[in-house]
């Protein structure tokens, strides 16, 4: 018994740590699509932030035509267990597209 407990309590820790990762890359793609539209570093940050898990990490950063949004964070859990999760995102700056070199 105490092994299938173990194992049980393993799946779920294994399902939150995915599911914490996802939504790094969905809060990685939804600033990177707000950073495209040219708004605001803070509404850039804050769209990213609301899909972000709990104290996630955020950076945004532009390279030429080409914005990047970064999401770090801890896997939820114990400390002994936490494992490091990070996604990024790029998107075209909406002001370049259709411009011709």
């Amino acid at each position: 018994m105490p092994a299938l407990l173990l194992v049980g309590v393993a799946l779920v820790w294994a399902l939150m740590s995915a599911a914490a990762q996802i939504q790094c890359v969905d809060a990685a793609r939804a600033g990177a699509r707000a950073a495209a539209r040219q708004e605001s570093p803070t509404a850039t940050v804050e769209a990213a932030r609301q899909a972000a898990p709990a104290g996630a990490e955020i950076g945004v950063g532009r390279e030429g035509d080409l914005v990047r949004v970064t999401v770090s964070a801890t896997s939820p859990g114990p400390d002994v267990l936490a494992l490091s999760l990070r996604a990024s995102a790029v998107a075209l700056a909406e002001e370049t597209v259709g411009v011709g070199s």
